[in-house]
């Protein structure tokens, strides 16, 4: 992106005017990084003086999946973001007394080793330990807190196979959810305790017994997807928590295959998408032994 200065300025002022939703500090880091140009001249000093009609630049660097040797495929990477394409079989975050790894700790590991230790990622969202799909990471608290502050303005789709069909092709499912002693979540009516869940969904395919939906989140609740979907009769193939038949073996028929966002520093558009699993609509024989 290009930013023509109107006035004498600092170029760091003149990023933070632009920019808007980001610190100072992010603002210099960004300089740093050697990712801002002035008439065409790489600039690292943030204090850098502007004159009218200087034209500032930002670099924005993208890092290609597979051009890293990253322990899991990356789909976007800059100075804020780190996107990736999560398995099923891991846990996104590992909880205190969980064993085990996670995509977290061996992408943590990964970003601390790579840039002895200036790095770290924070988490923005989670999928289930069974899901598959893009996990969004970020690299800075301030940025964590904006994503989380407008989370309903990202858009967050998923392939569902389903057992059955809804009755309407399209719709919107509507409840709200409360965990229960087992951790397993439940619709309930209503009540201070429980959170609002709404799901948008419409139908791609039919396939005899089974459909293959498109959904979209407008809330982020645990296990959501799953939740609503049994409610209405249409368990995700190879969900047993959830009510799928026990003749299919796992794994959980849901990836998260599209996100987009503004990005929360430059504002600029973000889209991001991930193939459909291979596998995913073939029923198995052998149930996925996760660790």
């Amino acid at each position: 992106m290009q930013i023509k200065a109107t006035k004498e300025s600092s170029l760091s002022d003149l990023l933070l005017a632009e920019f808007k939703t980001a610190s100072r500090s992010m603002v210099k880091k960004i300089i740093l990084h050697g990712s801002v140009t002035i008439n065409g001249n790489k600039i690292s000093i943030p204090g850098t003086l502007l004159q009218p009609g200087d034209v500032v630049e930002y670099i924005k660097h993208k890092a290609q999946p597979g051009s890293s040797n990253a322990p899991f495929p990356v789909i976007f990477e800059d100075e804020s973001l780190l996107v990736v394409e999560k398995p099923a079989g891991i846990l996104t975050h590992a909880e205190k007394g969980t064993t085990g790894t996670s995509l977290y700790k061996e992408m943590l590991e990964y970003i601390k080793e790579r840039s002895k230790g200036k790095e770290r990622i924070y988490v923005v969202h989670r999928l289930d330990r069974e899901v598959s799909g893009i996990v969004l990471f970020v690299k800075n608290e301030h940025v964590q807190e904006q994503i989380k502050a407008n989370w309903r303005e990202t858009t967050k789709r998923y392939w569902a196979l389903v057992h059955g069909s809804p009755e309407k092709e399209a719709g919107t499912l509507e409840s709200w959810l409360i965990e229960g002693r087992d951790q397993k979540m439940f619709s309930v009516k209503q009540n201070e305790d429980a959170k609002q869940a709404i799901t948008h969904y419409k139908t791609s395919k039919k396939l005899g017994d089974l459909t293959l939906l498109d959904v979209e989140l407008e809330t982020g609740r645990k296990n959501q997807i799953r939740v609503q979907l049994s409610d209405i009769g249409c368990p995700v193939v190879g969900d047993w928590r959830y009510g799928s038949k026990d003749n299919v073996k796992r794994r959980i028929r849901l990836h998260a295959y599209y996100f987009s966002m503004n990005h929360p520093v430059t504002g600029q558009f973000l889209e991001f998408s991930s193939r459909m699993p291979r596998g995913f609509m073939t029923l198995g024989d052998k149930e996925e032994k996760y660790k």
